[in-house]
């Protein structure tokens, strides 16, 4: 039996989730701190208003990143196969004791992956970490009319309370497992193996490219 037009867009959509569900993102460190500048800095002025709250110039999401506590804090990220990294999260821990048990999200998307659902899946994954970690909720504080921001948080579950021009969402944050745990050790392997093989291939292809030249400038010498 042929597919109707809805059957086709179905499976679309379906496919189209399947592939947004197996998206590698990977838990950066000190080393990934010049691909985190790069990200921010490539994003265009109306993006740095809502990531930041403000109109962040060059310097100041220069100070933010050199400030960035890979120790304390959790950074994740998505990166294309030429190692382009095209959606970064950081998951902030208050320095305050009182407030140890919360944690702060904030989410960027390169303009030309949006729609996508990276966005959703950075959220799912901090979640996810924040939870087994211990921490009870996480918050995310955002302009109210950075939609897309709001609707993943309400998407998954959290509370708005719009005040003005910002708003702010908490979510609960249920109790770790065994099987939270080790789908987050599974998630960073996957992830790990991912940017491992992408590396080599951006590698390869340099390498390649370089040949390629190579060969050209000695055919121009024969010649």
């Amino acid at each position: 039996m042929p597919l109707t037009n809805d059957s086709s867009e179905h499976t679309r959509h379906k496919n189209a989730r399947a592939a947004q569900l197996l998206v590698p993102i990977r838990s950066l460190a000190e080393n990934h701190r010049p691909r985190i500048e790069e990200h921010l800095l490539g994003l265009n002025a109306r993006d740095r208003y809502l990531r930041f709250g403000y109109a962040a110039k060059d310097a100041q999401i220069q100070r933010y990143v050199a400030g960035l506590d890979f120790v304390r804090d959790e950074v994740f990220g998505i990166y294309n196969r030429k190692l382009a990294l095209i959606a970064l999260a950081h998951l902030a821990y208050p320095v305050e004791v009182e407030f140890e048990r919360c944690a702060e999200f904030g989410v960027s998307v390169a303009h030309h992956a949006r729609g996508r659902g990276y966005g959703a899946r950075l959220f799912e994954r901090a979640a996810l970490h924040a939870s087994n970690d211990g921490i009870d909720a996480m918050f995310i504080h955002a302009l109210t009319e950075n939609e897309a921001m709001l609707t993943i948080a309400k998407n998954a579950g959290a509370v708005l309370v719009r005040d003005g021009a910002e708003s702010q969402a908490h979510l609960r944050l249920p109790h770790a497992n065994w099987e939270s745990q080790l789908t987050e050790i599974l998630d960073e392997q996957i992830a790990q193996a991912d940017y491992a093989i992408k590396r080599q291939a951006h590698q390869f292809g340099t390498w390649l490219k370089s040949l390629q030249v190579d060969r050209a400038s000695e055919a121009s010498v024969d010649d």
